[in-house]
């Protein structure tokens, strides 16, 4: 099979990369020209542009199809373009989209890899004339080793047609599967990143507790004993032990700010719509916004203890 892909970020490059290793053809393109050359020096052929990537790809039918990518069906003839979109969510997709809408057919399949929001996904799949996949991407920088989960919705047939690729990106067949019409694919990521927004902060409120807590204990040495036969074991249980073995039992000088919250925000948002509880990962998303800077609520509760209380007001410089 050949594939192209768009956008040889880390992300990217481990998709060319698997792909590659399992015995397609990639033909890859990124605005970065080192980036480009990089995957040309992993195997791909090299890209000057959206449509020159296009123009490389095989397979393309000889004259345009009348179907759609929300409506198309599988049928026999030569199959069209196969796509891999792994750029930065939001404008970046939607500008990709427009180099390529002047020669996408109905017979050609694009991918969406990235973190778009799943009503974005749906928009696009309305307005693309490919069969347009969201594929929710999990695993980050180890899936160039283990392989990718991927959660995919859009037309079952062009999922069907890209099953060799999905099968070498992901950790193998098991690894993906169909979610159901567009838009499903980044929906199940959306709630998947929301539950590991409140398995981060379990395991961190868990050490947080051991490590202010009555025994001075070696933190790797319990994650370590935990991930092994434990009701709690995991892979991000694996990455806290790593992380008390590199950066020591009180984590040295890492700062207590946590980035990101983009696809928290979406879950907790699509759960007031929907009206379904989930308290846990409100407060994970709630506690991560509040660790980015000094909370004026929070200054003022200080000083409201004095005017009730007369308890000393902590200072900025003490």
């Amino acid at each position: 099979m050949q594939l192209g892909v768009i956008g040889l970020g880390r992300m990217g490059q481990i998709v060319v990369d698997r792909v590659l290793d399992a015995g397609h053809d990639v033909v890859a393109f990124d605005l970065s020209a080192e980036a480009t050359a990089a995957a040309a020096e992993a195997g791909a052929e090299p890209a000057d542009s959206v449509g020159d990537l296009y123009d490389r790809l095989e397979g393309e039918v000889s004259e345009p199809s009348n179907r759609t990518g929300s409506e198309a069906t599988r049928e026999g003839g030569d199959a069209g373009a196969r796509i891999w979109l792994m750029v930065p969510a939001g404008d970046p997709v939607d500008a990709t989209l427009d180099d390529l809408e002047s020669h996408l057919t109905g017979d050609d399949v694009v991918v969406d890899g990235g973190n778009s929001h799943f009503e974005d996904s749906v928009r696009r799949a309305e307005a693309t004339d490919a069969a347009y996949l969201d594929c929710g991407t999990s695993g980050g920088p180890a899936g160039a080793e283990l392989g990718f989960s991927l959660m995919i919705g859009g037309p079952e047939w062009a999922y069907e047609e890209l099953t060799p690729v999905f099968d070498a990106v992901a950790t193998g067949p098991a690894g993906h599967d169909w979610m159901g019409p567009a838009g499903s694919g980044h929906y199940v990521k959306m709630v998947h990143n929301g539950v590991e927004y409140a398995l981060m902060q379990a395991y961190g409120e868990g050490f947080e507790l051991l490590h202010n807590g009555r025994y001075d204990l070696d933190l790797e040495a319990v994650a370590r004993t935990w991930n092994n036969g434990a009701v709690i074991r995991s892979w991000l249980l694996e990455l806290c032990e790593e992380a008390f073995r590199e950066e020591g039992n009180d984590l040295g000088d890492v700062a207590d700010r946590i980035e990101g919250g983009s696809t928290g925000t979406w879950t907790v948002q699509e759960a007031l719509e929907q009206e379904v509880p989930v308290p846990l990962i409100y407060q994970a998303l709630a506690e991560r916004f509040d660790s980015r800077e000094e909370r004026f609520g929070r200054r003022l509760a200080s000083r409201l203890r004095y005017g009730f209380g007369r308890h000393d007001v902590p200072r900025k410089d003490e």
